[in-house]
């Protein structure tokens, strides 16, 4: 499955936080009260889902072709129909199997009706009559093939457009045991059709009533597991001590008296986009974990992008970094270069990208029927962009500062749908355009899910510093 796949990965991830985050000792739950659990969280994963990926749909799930997984489907699929072609070649034919199987087509086809199909209902009743098939079979007159043909009729005035030409291969196919096995294929994608076209009728619906349902779930999972916001107390604390720290603040104000909840939440969100690899993630986040690593991922990217075309165009002059396209090009290079790539190998890839820009530069500067650039101004070039591996690098913190304050204006109401973007980051607006509208409309989504979890947890270390300050 696409995206369906990230849902099945959240789940336990965000089941064990929420379970290890529990008071001390844990709480025990039996195991129908685990799978309990586990299916609450699931409902509440793909509800939200299906709210914040407007791109969220189910799709066949395809193991690789080596994989453990593909081994042991295929080895268990070859033997459920080498056991029915054995069965269906036996004299007299043995129908166990068959019988079972046009069953479940049965109950799949009538599961894909809608309630006013009650006439096409009635038919695949009459047609696939189970005890006149179970009669037929006990006389040897069992006709598998017209009945897959029946079953193929319905099922093409059934599926989706995109299943047509699928239907009409199976109608080619003649021995009973793999049409058998196509079909049932098939019938899966048509399920998997109708599961994605209820998402796409229920998606308004599940949009305006998201923030209660989702609120409502997660507080469930509360009664079940008290104290697990163990972690969101946490990252609130955390981010609470650096706005009182930050230096914007008088000298003589502390977190009781100053820092404001929004204050503090913007600057939790905003801690969400550098956080270390393994330390615990808020409970009220989890469930858009991988997003924000994809965000964490793309601002990275985006910042040593706009790093080195900042310092290239610096170097080479804006002049000539700006003609025929280069610095668009010189972007889609460097996207391909760092995508996924690990911050051990960054020092290497900058050396690939100054070669990259020397030659583009190069190939301009020609074009332009001016001189190439000189040894000195190459090795300077390259020099400048090799530093930028470095985390203290001038430029990189410059462009890291305007960043951050970008996608800090994203969290506020105005900057939802931001325009207007700081200096030296032009060259990267759509990419950073982009990035700000995922992460405002994320963070604004779980702000109204569980801005009075948060409020609670803000007034409680209010309290516990107005102690601490009186002790």
């Amino acid at each position: 499955m696409v995206h369906n796949f990230m849902v099945a990965e959240r789940v336990p991830d965000m089941l064990q936080v929420v379970l290890m985050s529990t008071a001390d000792p844990p709480q025990i739950l039996s195991v129908s009260e685990l799978m309990e659990t586990a299916n609450e969280v699931s409902k509440m994963t793909i509800a939200h889902e299906i709210v914040i990926n407007q791109d969220f749909k189910f799709q066949e799930l395809n193991f690789s072709p080596n994989s453990l997984e593909s081994r042991v489907k295929e080895t268990l699929h070859k033997a459920f129909w080498d056991s029915l072609r054995e069965q269906l070649t036996k004299m007299p034919p043995d129908y166990t199997h068959a019988i079972k199987l046009l069953q479940e087509i049965k109950e799949t086809l009538l599961s894909l009706l809608l309630p006013r199909q009650t006439h096409l209902r009635s038919q695949i009743e009459e047609a696939l009559d189970m005890d006149l098939i179970k009669q037929e079979a006990e006389h040897g007159a069992l006709d598998i093939p017209f009945l897959a043909t029946y079953i193929l009729g319905m099922m093409a005035m059934l599926c989706a457009p995109v299943r047509d030409e699928e239907i009409q291969t199976l109608r080619l196919v003649t021995d009973p045991v793999h049409l058998l096995s196509e079909i049932f294929r098939v019938l899966n994608l048509m399920k998997m059709d109708m599961v994605n076209f209820t998402i796409q009728t229920l998606r308004p619906h599940l949009q305006e009533h998201s923030v209660q349902y989702e609120r409502k779930k997660f507080q469930e999972l509360l009664n079940k597991l008290p104290c697990s916001l163990t972690c969101t107390t946490e990252w609130l604390r955390n981010a609470a001590a650096e706005v009182s720290a930050s230096g914007l603040l008088p000298s003589s104000s502390s977190f009781s008296s100053v820092c404001s909840p929004t204050a503090v939440l913007n600057q939790a969100y905003m801690d969400l986009l550098h956080w270390e690899p393994g330390k615990a993630y808020p409970e009220t986040m989890l469930m858009d974990k991988a997003r924000l690593d994809a965000l964490q991922e793309e601002v990275h990217q985006i910042t040593i992008i706009a790093a080195v075309l900042l310092v290239s165009s610096s170097t080479c002059g804006n002049g000539v970094f700006n003609s025929l396209g280069c610095g668009e090009r010189l972007k889609q290079i460097m996207k391909a270069l760092l995508d996924g790539l690990p911050d051990a190998r960054l020092k290497d890839t900058l050396l690939d990208i100054s070669n990259q820009v020397h030659q583009e530069v190069n190939k301009i500067l020609l074009q332009l029927q001016c001189p190439a650039l000189s040894p000195d101004k190459v090795a300077l070039l390259k020099g400048q962009l090799k530093s930028l591996a470095e985390k203290d690098n001038a430029v990189r913190i410059l462009i890291e500062q305007r960043i951050q304050a970008f996608l800090r204006h994203c969290l506020t109401p105005v900057g939802q749908n931001p325009k207007v973007l700081p200096q030296g980051l032009v060259p990267v607006q759509e990419e950073l355009l982009k990035v700000g509208q995922k992460f405002g409309s994320l963070t604004n989504h779980n702000r109204q899910v569980f801005g009075p979890y948060y409020s609670t947890i803000l007034r409680k270390l209010h309290h516990r510093s107005i102690l601490n300050t009186v002790s």
